[in-house]
């Protein structure tokens, strides 16, 4: 014998679900590291307030290929996505799509500051 399954109403449940600002501040640290090919650890992450929706300031550095090899060949700058400042401008994009998709919040910008780069022999890291 079965027990009866009670149907519950289509509707949504009551309730709230929050995201706290310390899960939002990993997800937000995940996509600039990823984005600027760069460790979480080393992304430090701000939240403010912009008429409502959340406006994001990130200081990092990023990662470039060592002085030394560019040197040898310039063609290091793009297997590394091209030169630092166009490389930031699309990690703002790429940040602010993947925090919105993962989290639901409404960003209004995002902010860089890079703060150093990290040497890597490897190219692209996207």
């Amino acid at each position: 014998m079965t027990a009866a399954v009670p149907s519950f109403p289509p509707q949504g449940l009551h309730g709230h679900n929050r995201i706290s600002t310390q899960a939002l501040t990993s997800l937000a640290k995940a996509a600039a590291a990823e984005a600027l090919g760069v460790e979480a650890h080393d992304v430090r992450a701000d939240w403010s307030d912009d008429d409502g929706l959340l406006a994001l300031a990130l200081v990092a550095p990023i990662r470039v290929p060592p002085l030394a090899a560019v040197l040898r060949d310039a063609g290091r700058v793009a297997a590394f996505g091209g030169p630092i400042r166009d490389r930031t401008v699309q990690a703002k994009s790429r940040i602010l799509n993947t925090v919105t998709a993962l989290s639901g919040a409404r960003l209004s910008r995002v902010d860089i500051r890079i703060s150093g780069v990290k040497p890597s022999e490897g190219g692209r890291v996207q």
